[in-house]
């Protein structure tokens, strides 16, 4: 049915009416999404309209068969009935036939079950009858070789072995015909036959085997493993290989005193194991495949002796007699033990035949055993506490200096550094604890970080309140009391962090850094040995300790140019006594710089001196450059006040001359040569030259230093204005 087509203008699709799943609700949300409701009842009403009249259409269109649809209809009903009655006979004659069928079908299937029994039960009787032509046949070939007192043991080897074989070869199809027989009354009768019949071929093959490997007769060995293979009794072969040629020599090898006596009896004891294998299993090797000139025609397959004989019975005889082996309470003897016991087994596996045996021997039991045996977690704690514990020692001995001859200046540097190298070294790393060392490095160079942080943020400063403020020495002989201070200081206590120390820290900082890279490359070359290759991961972790490491240095800058600066700005505040050496004492007109200035210089000439050839000469810069901008910047108020009282002071005098207006003889004396402002004046002026001359002596430009040039603005025009008054008098 198709709807008749609406106006393009309406908010909703006319097929939306004809699906199966139309929901009202749902359809009057969607409208409400695009209009209004207003809007959505007047689209609807006007299609309804719609539909009104395509319905009066259709009908006016139709009408004639309208009308006549009910006369159509007219006899329908007996013409309905007179169909009911043959369409019942034909429905009882369908069920009729369908259930003669199913009785057929089901005899047919009786049938066919009968004959799958009789098949069964005949193919039963035709095991049971080769289960017993084969007991009869083992035990003819049997009774013919122990006719007149002959048996396998005194026949010939080579004839017993083929003999052997011919039994095994029934025997294989005997154990399979019995297995497929399994629970007949008949084959538990036989059972006790087939017992007999098993114990003797397995001791006849025992013996036989234990002859060929005594006489090292190949051909026998050869046969006796091909029979063991085909009753499907390789490991019984492999464990009576095992057992009578392994066993006898691990015993005598492996003895415990022997290691023990020997510095290198360890290392002995396994050359004398790996000798066994070229010695011993030479003839095994080549019947089953495991030597280069074996002939593979004559291969018999299936047998891994090597993994299966040797190794159990050396992982047995090392665990059971040689118990100290594993014992990690001495690393050094431990370490020793370990990697020549690896050395051993990866030894051993050279000796496999194919990558396949030595997958088989990686697999096996023993081997996993073998290597859970080394309690290499111990062993680690132990080295843990040995290199962590030498820092940790360092640490609590503070900033000492490092010995003569070190490459570092501080001790706990130093020791950091002996432990990251001995963590990687080879008396001391090993292979299957590479994650452990390596995050035990990362450990190492955290806990110095932390270490100097502490240092850096917790350790008081030298105390200078003390001589804060000091009389302004007269002259440069009060040199002598001044170092005498300043040694005070820059010694300190214990706790307190000098100069000198800040010195080494920022030497040592700046060369561990620079040795980062040589870590990383003696951590690669070990890691490249276990075939790591995410050589990536381990250059950003130690990138990052490097960032750690970079972290304090702008606290060390911090703390050394607050340093200087203290211990300089207490002499340079002196320049607020300039104007009481020449207020009113008739001292020469200033022709140097005052001695303070020497004070207040002398601890950065003795940090350049001590410096030098300690730290990268870009380093003192940026120290004195931050030192001089920040005392220049305190020294410039100083001096702005000192100028200023000056200023207050001559105006005050002039104001007072003024008032009285007279001038005595002594005023006159007193004015005839410059002013005591005017002397003023030109120390300071002289102090602050003095200073520019010794910031070039450093290395250092004047434009460097933050407000230089306005403290020499600021004295330049203090002299000029000391220059005018002298030529004005």
């Amino acid at each position: 049915m198709t709807l008749p087509k609406g106006p393009d203008s309406l908010c909703f699709d006319k097929d939306e009416f004809m699906k199966d799943d139309f929901d009202v609700d749902k359809f009057v949300a969607d409208c409400r999404k695009r209009v209004q409701l207003e809007e959505m009842r007047e689209d609807l009403e006007q299609y309804y309209r719609l539909l009104k009249t395509a319905m009066v259409e259709l009908i006016n269109k139709d009408y004639a068969d309208f009308v006549n649809l009910s006369t159509n209809l007219v006899g329908m009903d007996k013409a309905l009935n007179q169909l009911s009655v043959p369409l019942g006979q034909l429905r009882e004659e369908v069920l009729s036939l369908r259930s003669s069928v199913n009785e057929v079908i089901e005899a047919i299937d009786t049938q066919l079950s009968k004959q799958d029994d009789i098949k069964k039960k005949k193919l039963c009787v035709l095991r049971l009858i080769q289960v017993v032509r084969s007991v009869e046949k083992i035990e003819k070939i049997l009774h013919q070789n122990t006719k007149d007192s002959t048996s396998l043991e005194t026949s010939s080897p080579l004839l017993a072995g083929q003999i052997l074989e011919r039994i095994a070869t029934e025997f294989n199809q005997l154990q399979f015909h019995a297995v497929q027989s399994k629970g007949m009354p008949l084959l538990d009768k036989v059972r006790p036959r087939i017992a007999g019949i098993t114990a003797m071929l397995q001791q006849s093959l025992e013996g036989l085997l234990i002859q060929g490997l005594q006489t090292s007769n190949i051909e026998i060995i050869r046969h006796c493993l091909r029979t063991y293979a085909t009753i499907d009794k390789t490991r019984d072969a492999e464990a009576l290989v095992g057992q009578v040629l392994v066993k006898p020599y691990m015993d005598e090898v492996i003895v415990d005193q022997f290691v023990k006596s020997n510095p290198n009896g360890l290392k002995m004891m396994y050359t004398k194991l790996l000798e066994f294998v070229p010695h011993h299993c030479r003839l095994l090797r080549e019947v089953t495949g495991g030597a280069i000139s074996s002939d593979k025609a004559d291969i018999v397959p299936g047998y891994d002796f090597l993994v299966n004989s040797v190794w159990p019975e050396i992982i047995r005889g090392v665990e059971e007699r040689v118990p100290s082996l594993f014992n990690p309470g001495n690393p050094d003897a431990f370490y020793e033990r370990y990697t020549v016991s690896m050395d051993f087994v990866r030894k051993f596996e050279r000796q496999c035949g194919s990558q396949a045996s030595v997958k088989r021997l990686r697999a096996h039991p023993c081997y996993q055993s073998f290597q859970n045996k080394w309690n290499l977690p111990v062993y680690f704690q132990l080295r843990f506490k040995e290199i962590a514990g030498s820092l940790e020692n360092a640490i609590s001995d503070g900033l000492e200096a490092a010995p003569a001859g070190s490459s570092y200046h501080l001790q706990v540097t130093e020791v950091l550094w002996s432990c990251v190298c001995r963590s990687w070294a080879d008396q001391v790393y090993l292979s299957p604890l590479a994650h452990r060392f390596w995050k035990l490095t990362l450990q190492l160079i955290s806990r110095y970080t932390t270490f100097l942080t502490e240092v850096l943020t917790k350790t008081p400063p030298p105390d200078t309140s003390k001589d804060l403020i000091r009389p302004l020495p007269s002259s440069a002989s009060s040199t002598s009391s001044r170092t005498s201070q300043d040694a005070d200081s820059e010694t300190g206590g214990p706790t307190v962090l000098s100069t000198k120390k800040l010195v080494f820290i920022a030497a040592d900082v700046d060369k561990l850094q620079g040795q980062i890279p040589d870590i990383s490359e003696m951590i690669k070359a070990k890691l490249e040995s276990i075939g790591f290759k995410n050589f990536a991961v381990v250059s950003e972790a130690l990138q990052d300790s490097s960032a750690s490491l970079s972290s304090c240095v702008p606290t060390l800058n911090s703390r050394m140019t607050q340093h200087l600066t203290e211990r300089s700005i207490r002499f340079l505040k002196n320049a607020s006594e300039v104007p009481r050496l020449y207020r009113r004492t008739n001292k020469e007109v200033p022709t140097r710089a005052s001695a303070y200035m020497d004070n207040a210089l002398q601890p950065l000439h003795q940090l350049v001196t001590n410096s030098k050839n300690v730290v990268k000469d870009s380093i003192i810069q940026e120290w004195l450059r931050v030192t001089l901008s920040d005392c220049t910047h305190r020294y410039f108020e100083t001096i702005s006040d000192v100028l200023s009282s000056v200023r207050k002071m001559e105006e005050s005098l002039k104001r007072l001359k003024q008032a009285r207006k007279t001038t005595t003889p002594s005023t006159m004396g007193i004015n005839a040569g410059p002013s005591d402002d005017s002397k003023i004046r030109l120390q300071l002026a002289l102090d602050v030259e003095y200073l520019g001359e010794q910031i070039e002596k450093m290395g250092l430009q004047p434009s460097d230093i933050t407000m230089f040039s306005s403290l020499l603005e600021l004295v330049q025009e203090a002299r000029d204005l000391a220059s005018a008054e002298q030529t004005g008098s």
